[in-house]
């Protein structure tokens, strides 16, 4: 797929850089569906006859897809532009659901994999990147605010998704027929809502500060840098990899408790006099998904007046904390864990959606969303290590026959090392050194959206 013409793409004069953020929430809210897959688990299940680990498998390969697909592809989104990019995820997310649909429809499991995992989740890894370095050129003044806007809705798409999917599948069957007519209006609607934003996003014209384009860049902070660098020499300093360790512990922590939330709380509880219901539990992991959603948007738009480390000291430290509070007193109070659990997973949001802005800070704008693609490579790692963490040790625990919150204590005060590491990793983070900065343009400001030039010792 060519690049869209410049024309089309770089705001004109008098465009409002505040219709970048609803074009980028288009697209998350849209690919933020992921997180409502486990709608679609039972009635699968029921339909063709799968096992619990099968009926996950499209949801771990999109996962797996995302973290690789953005790995891989964020130096094409840099080069070809966001426009580029997002309609590059809305054909691999729309059609994902339909060839879904086909494999629900000629009961051929494989094919759902194949829609919804392999296509749908390189949707998801190219949508998930495709407006971060464009809001970031934007909004220099607020970089924080401004990707927390966009990433906020991969945390709420599923409170969208989960009851309309709910609701289509009630209304269409819960049978594979049903299953694939859901599959097919939803691929469509998303197919339309997708394009909105990939019709609306818009590059600045030259640079950030120029007539038109956003404003001028916040008074410098500390780690907050002027120069700029190449993603692969980014992947060569040491600043890249302390925050892939600090996203990873992170993420780690907070997806090891949203994983398995409902059956969590049920067993912290269920020696209680009042134990918690099924409807109750499912009402938990609506409120962290509220919680992973709100984190998101306040603890970025914090970030940019606090300061990235700091925020991320919070995050880490104070996780840890609340690790700490639910493993020596979670099951003497209900609110005690449900507020702490609640502020576990407003850090796992709030992480996802400052890490841009951290990554703006140390490396510049010339290549942060390729940046930011390798980085996600944390998080498919952490989404492999933290239910592993938690569940590994559940099982272990219950063989040799405990109950109630000893199952979780020994995951909990593991989840408290890996904060730990995080914290130390993110105190290393320091400027970048100038002999991995780009040479200043010879021939002044390169296009916004132009392909970068490949500068000595850079690969585009």
């Amino acid at each position: 797929m060519r690049a869209p013409a410049r024309s089309r793409t770089v705001a004109p004069p008098g465009w409002s850089r505040w219709l970048v953020p609803p074009a980028a929430l288009s697209i998350h809210l849209a690919i933020g569906q992921a997180y409502a897959w486990s709608v679609f688990k039972p009635p699968l299940e029921s339909s063709l006859g799968l096992s619990g680990t099968a009926s996950a498998l499209p949801f771990q390969l999109a996962i797996v897809m995302l973290g690789l697909s953005a790995a891989f592809g964020g130096t094409l989104v840099e080069r070809n532009g966001p426009r580029w990019a997002m309609s590059v995820s809305a054909v691999c997310f729309s059609s994902g659901f339909l060839v879904a649909a086909l494999g629900a429809a000629t009961r051929q499991y494989w094919l759902v994999v194949l829609g919804y995992g392999f296509i749908g989740g390189i949707g998801l890894g190219i949508g998930y990147i495709s407006p971060v370095s464009t809001l970031l050129k934007w909004f220099p003044d607020r970089p924080g605010t401004a990707t927390g806007i966009a990433i906020m809705g991969f945390g709420g798409g599923a409170l969208i998704a989960s009851p309309w999917s709910a609701g289509l599948l009630d209304a269409l069957g819960r049978d594979s027929a049903g299953i694939a007519r859901t599959f097919l209006v939803m691929g469509l609607a998303y197919a339309v809502f997708m394009t909105l934003g990939v019709l609306l996003v818009r590059v600045p014209p030259a640079r950030p500060d120029a007539p038109g384009a956003g404003r001028a860049a916040a008074a410098p902070r500390p780690l907050v840098t002027t120069a700029q660098v190449s993603a692969r020499n980014a992947v060569r300093t040491p600043q890249f990899w302390c925050l892939w360790v600090v996203l990873c512990t992170n993420v780690t922590a907070g997806i090891g408790i949203l994983e398995k939330a409902a059956p969590m709380v049920c067993d912290f509880f269920a020696r209680s006099p009042a134990p918690v219901s099924a409807s109750a539990a499912a009402g938990f992991v609506g409120l962290l998904s509220l919680a992973n959603m709100l984190g998101r948007i306040v603890w970025s738009a914090t970030s940019d007046l606090a300061g990235r480390k700091h925020v991320y000291r919070l995050y880490l430290g104070v996780g840890a904390l609340m690790y700490l509070l639910i493993a020596l007193a979670g099951d003497t109070s209900k609110p005690l864990f449900i507020a702490c659990a609640a502020v576990i997973l407003s850090f796992y949001g709030g992480g996802f959606a400052t890490v841009p802005a951290y990554l703006r800070d140390l490396f510049g704008t010339y290549q942060v969303g390729a940046i930011h693609g390798r980085l996600l490579t944390a998080w498919s790692t952490a989404g492999v290590l933290g239910p592993l963490i938690v569940n590994a040790v559940a099982d272990a625990r219950r063989s040799s026959g405990h109950t109630g919150a000893d199952l979780y204590t020994t995951s909990f005060f593991v989840m408290i090392g890996l904060l730990v590491v995080g914290f130390a990793a993110n105190e290393l983070v320091r400027p970048v050194h100038p002999r991995h900065h780009e040479p200043p343009p010879s021939a002044g400001p390169r296009p916004a959206d132009a392909a970068p030039t490949a500068p000595k010792g850079a690969t585009p």
